[in-house]
């Protein structure tokens, strides 16, 4: 549901899975019947890419059967409540996975169902999301613990909350660079485990900050559900736009990194995520293997 109910080891080890499954498929081992014939149901309120296309990928691959709707496709969208879905699609799937508007619909889901619920994005978290970005940077630099990444513009969304919450995990340093008016004031509790783990996460309204990081992060200034407050946030956002100058003031070590779809021009320019620093293409790979991992994980 948001990460934060995983233990630090158990991210670990669902990192190493995804490790080792992507190594299986690259060499060609792209099917693993762990789960053959058994049912996943995801649910989307949200259009998606990336996620729909990464989870049902990743299901087939573990030889599961995949149904996808959205509420229009299902009872839901005639006014069955959640409670009613939630029972009557345990009675058929193994899991349930779902793209939320509202994080409440995912914990009504799970409070409800008989079988694992996962979350494929919310408007408070995006962990499978966290995972692959995790992923990423154990590749590309060579470790997973003690990494320093900072993330640009809506430091209140749900991609920098799972940012925070692997962060702590992991014993990252994770800055949130932007507007004071975004700020978030939940830092504490979704880096609840930083104490322990040697991480450290803080907010601050200066580019200046993002000196030494090994990952500069952005994402869309306006997401799904904000529609209505575009122009405020374009106007509050503008200056966080990760151009050549913010790479070079994070230095040349810093790699660049976007969840996906970007609003090139906006958020970003176009020489950073078609750059030689991006990796926003690993990080989609990454999607799948990582949802492949928890799926393999979490399914009875």
């Amino acid at each position: 549901m948001t990460l934060i109910e995983f233990k630090p080891d158990e991210v670990v080890a669902l990192l190493e899975m995804a490790k080792e499954f992507k190594a299986r498929y690259h060499a060609g081992e792209i099917y693993t019947p762990i789960h053959l014939g058994k049912t996943a149901v995801l649910i989307f309120e949200k259009p998606s890419t990336r996620t729909r296309v990464s989870t049902s990928a990743a299901a087939h691959q573990l030889g599961m059967n995949v149904i996808v709707a959205n509420p229009q496709e299902l009872q839901l969208g005639r006014g069955e409540t959640v409670p009613d879905t939630a029972r009557t699609l345990s009675r058929y799937a193994q899991v349930i996975a779902a793209r939320v508007y509202r994080h409440e619909t995912l914990e009504e889901l799970a409070q409800y169902a008989d079988v694992p619920v996962l979350n494929l994005l919310s408007d408070r978290f995006h962990p499978l999301q966290a995972l692959a970005d995790a992923l990423t940077l154990w590749e590309k630099r060579g470790r997973l613990q003690g990494l320093k990444v900072a993330f640009v513009g809506d430091v209140g969304n749900n991609v920098a909350a799972s940012l925070v919450v692997i962060g702590s995990k992991l014993g990252w340093e994770v800055r949130l660079v932007g507007p004071r008016q975004l700020w978030r004031n939940d830092v504490s509790k979704l880096a609840e485990d930083a104490g322990w783990t040697g991480a450290r996460v803080y907010q601050t309204d200066s580019l200046e900050d993002l000196r030494g990081v090994d990952a500069v992060y952005t994402d869309v200034w306006v997401s799904m559900g904000f529609e209505k407050e575009a122009e405020e946030r374009e106007r509050l956002l503008r200056p966080y736009q990760v151009n050549s100058a913010v790479m070079e003031a994070a230095g040349p070590q810093a790699l660049f990194m976007h969840c996906l779809p970007a609003h090139r021009g906006m958020e970003v320019a176009d020489d950073v995520i078609d750059g030689p620093r991006s990796v926003v293409w690993d990080q989609a790979e990454n999607r799948m293997h990582t949802a492949k991992a928890v799926l393999a994980a979490v399914t009875p």
